[in-house]
């Protein structure tokens, strides 16, 4: 076994609704690849015994991706299960037995991010975080600025850095991996993804399906802090980084953070929230909420590369599509000749497909010199086998913590439509791209 390899597999919330759709489905995954042959270990409280957790285990697959024989009956063998609450003692105790002699178990807590530090500090009192062991935290990474500090302090207090894993995984999508890839193995884009070229970015992240039940969770949270902070920050860091010097995860984020550290926090003026009408009446949501559903939000780069260039986000709940796309408007070429051009442009979709595309001026039909826009396109599917998908992180916070909250308005807008008629404060210059579905014409 490599000497960094983990040796054990712990992930609190076994019984929880992330184990069912996501851990299940890629342990199995794991287990085909042949990249897991460790003891799986899970924790939760529900009263359960292994063969339910196994039971579990098999609805789950069932419903997302299918069994495969041969990985989930190793699944089985390599589950384990210790039913019992995160701040009771002997839950930790019953860990410590299971993990035997592991000396790099890897801990991963699938579970509320108010149990991230009882859990942490469970783990390091019971003797279950040797020195080789690591811990997994996923977003949300605290509520504000003050709260992941307060949290980063008490994983340092009982982790060493690099042993502490702050994971989103909507990074993990290979769309967002190929956004650095494309950026940074094509001279030809490069070549021109600056100040110099580009007039302004924009990306959007829609999903044309409500709160799903998930009143109480929503309520607490809103657009920015679910989608905004985290998962479009990301995109946007990866959009505007500097080349790294290798490609490993460190030399990956330090250059991310170089992003953050370069955006202005938010004022007032730079963000529109709305709220779609028939959210106030869904369960778990208060009926006077103020919480956002919608947000557009204007940011500034203070760097060499992209100052002066706007960048603008914009999310939401019950949008006309679900979609997460990029583009980046070009600067006219000079109007001596044709002084009627569109504006060239870059796309990356990110999902529900893969797709670059390129928008370029041509002649019109009738040849009358105005032009029309045409778009070289290039997609893909995911593949049978692809993966399912701390510095930078208080950055982020940072960036929205000025607007967090009731600092500005939130405006009511129709299901189906691209938010509140107010976001229109808010608009890039051209107006926004809103991505299409297929078959439609852009």
């Amino acid at each position: 076994m490599a000497e960094n390899q983990c040796d054990a597999l712990v992930f609190f919330g076994a019984t929880g609704d992330l184990a069912y759709k996501k851990i299940f489905p890629s342990l199995q995954a794991m287990i085909k690849r042949g990249t897991l042959n460790v003891p799986i270990i899970g924790v939760a409280k529900s009263g359960w015994n292994l063969e339910q957790l196994r039971e579990r285990a098999r609805s789950s697959l069932e419903h997302h991706g299918g069994i495969d024989a041969a990985a989930f009956a190793r699944l089985n063998e390599l589950l384990h299960y210790i039913d019992g609450g995160y701040e009771e003692p002997e839950t930790f105790r019953q860990l410590k037995a299971a993990l035997g002699g592991a000396s790099r178990p890897a801990h991963y807590l699938a579970i509320p991010p108010v149990l991230f530090a009882t859990v942490v500090e469970n783990l390091a009192a019971s003797g279950c975080a040797p020195a080789g062991a690591r811990v997994i935290v996923e977003k949300p990474f605290g509520s504000d600025l003050a709260s992941a500090r307060a949290l980063n302090r008490i994983l340092l207090r009982n982790f060493t850095e690099e042993r502490i894993y702050r994971i989103d995984h909507y990074l993990g999508k290979s769309p967002v991996h190929n956004m650095l890839y494309y950026r940074f193995s094509n001279s030809l884009h490069e070549a021109v993804w600056n100040r110099d070229y580009i007039a302004s970015i924009q990306l959007t992240l829609a999903e044309d399906f409500g709160i799903q039940g998930r009143g109480a969770f929503y309520d607490s949270a809103g657009v920015i802090r679910d989608v905004i902070q985290n998962h479009l920050f990301q995109v946007l860091s990866n959009l505007a980084m500097e080349p790294p010097a290798r490609t490993d995860s460190e030399s990956v984020r330090d250059e991310k953070v170089k992003v953050l550290k370069s955006v202005r926090a938010l004022g007032p003026a730079d963000l529109v929230r709305g709220q779609f009408r028939g959210y106030r009446e869904e369960s778990g949501v208060a009926p006077d909420s103020k919480v956002e559903t919608f947000a557009a939000l204007r940011l500034q780069i203070d760097s060499w590369r992209w100052e002066g260039v706007p960048v603008y986000l914009r999310a939401g709940k019950c949008l006309p599509v679900t979609c997460t796309e990029v583009v980046a408007r070009l600067r006219k070429p000079p109007s001596v000749l044709y002084p009627t051009s569109h504006q060239n442009y870059l796309r990356f979709r990110i999902g529900p497909v893969t797709e670059i595309g390129v928008g370029l001026n041509v002649m019109d039909p009738n040849e009358t010199g105005v032009g029309q826009m045409t778009e070289l396109l290039a997609s893909r599917h995911p593949g049978a086998n692809e993966r399912d998908a701390y510095e930078r992180v208080l950055e982020a916070w940072r960036i929205v913590e000025p607007v967090l909250g009731a600092v500005t308005p939130v405006y009511s807008y129709e299901p189906g439509s691209w938010g509140p008629a107010e976001a229109a404060a808010i608009t890039p210059p051209g107006g926004w791209v809103d991505p299409v579905v297929s078959g439609e014409s852009r």
